[in-house]
């Protein structure tokens, strides 16, 4: 399981030229599946998600988590996370799951977040055609990779 989280002032997610959600102050997250992940990778990563320091302090130190700042997340499907570009210009998405396998991974990543944080994450859908709009802060972008833990 792969992430990109940016840390944001508000970023939204429209679908047909329509929001289907915002969120102000927060993370967007950028969730990339492949067919080895499981519930193990979810927890270990919602962990790490909401303990990141990465928000700042009273001292403007980015000293704290988005759980002591309250911050709302946004998750949006990301399968070109695992695009490889080792062979041409045209990147391969073999790695990343098919919808059978990383719907309900990503279904049980919003809820093991949400259930962290004590209130609703916002999604985008899974399998649309999405266009996220968003306000970088700092900028703070993170990636991590739940197999890449030691």
């Amino acid at each position: 399981m792969r992430v990109v989280i940016q840390r944001v002032q508000k970023s939204s997610v429209k679908i047909d030229n329509v929001i289907k959600s915002s969120i102000e102050k927060g993370l967007l997250i950028l969730l990339g599946i492949e067919d080895s992940d499981n519930q193990n990778d979810i927890e270990w990563l919602c962990n790490k998600i909401v303990n990141l320091r990465i928000f700042d302090d009273e001292n403007g130190v980015m000293n704290k988590s988005g759980m002591e700042t309250d911050a709302d997340m946004l998750v949006v499907s990301q399968f070109t996370l695992f695009a490889s570009t080792k062979k041409g210009n045209r990147p391969s998405y073999i790695k990343a799951s098919k919808p059978d396998i990383a719907i309900p991974l990503y279904e049980s990543f919003c809820e093991n977040l949400s259930n962290k944080i004590n209130k609703p994450v916002k999604t985008g859908q899974f399998g649309a055609d999405m266009k996220i709009e968003l306000i970088n802060d700092g900028p703070v972008t993170i990636i991590i990779d739940s197999k890449m833990r030691e």
